[in-house]
């Protein structure tokens, strides 16, 4: 008897190359799409804590305006009870105290005055030019008289002051009218 040779069962067959070349590539896709999906949630995670960093940021920046100004005014609490208290005693002392209180307040909150000496050179940055004058024995462009003070945050000019500044004096002996005077270059 002579015997068919055995089959050997389908599972013991070998595959279809390309058969297992499409489980393979099956395979791949699917762990690229894994990798693709762990991404994209890990984007979507940096996403929105960046969205949350943003809005406290904001909400800080909001409270930081809002309440900014709070020493400040827990500092002039004080002075305006002593003004208050000397009005109503009408007393001259008790109202320079609260201006020393008042200016002690300011420079604390690094407030500090602007108030130029007369014939100090004006400066457009802390000084207002309210007025020109002609003014004998003062140098042009510097400032005769304050007519108020001006204030600087650290360095930045809150108010400047407003200032009467010196002109160069005109030709007093030739008439201010006439062309004649002008010098023709």
């Amino acid at each position: 008897m002579s015997q068919a040779p055995a089959t050997p069962p389908e599972d013991a067959r070998p595959a279809d190359p390309a058969s297992a070349e499409e489980k393979s590539l099956d395979k791949l896709l699917a762990e690229a799409q894994t990798r693709i999906d762990e991404q994209r949630d890990a984007w979507l995670r940096a996403v929105a804590e960046t969205e949350n960093l943003r809005k406290r940021a904001q909400s800080d920046v909001a409270a930081a305006h809002k309440f900014a100004v709070e020493r400040f005014a827990e500092s002039l609490l004080p002075v305006a009870d002593s003004l208050e208290a000397a009005l109503q005693a009408k007393d001259v002392s008790g109202i320079e105290i609260t201006a020393r209180q008042l200016k002690a307040a300011l420079e604390k909150a690094n407030i500090h005055e602007i108030s130029p000496g007369a014939g100090e050179k004006f400066d457009p940055h802390l000084h207002q030019a309210m007025a020109a004058v002609e003014a004998e024995g003062a140098a042009p462009n510097s400032v005769v008289a304050v007519m108020q003070k001006g204030y600087r945050l650290h360095d930045r000019t809150l108010r400047p002051a407003l200032v009467t500044v010196a002109k160069a004096l005109e030709n007093r002996g030739g008439n201010p009218i006439s062309d004649s005077n002008l010098n023709t270059n």
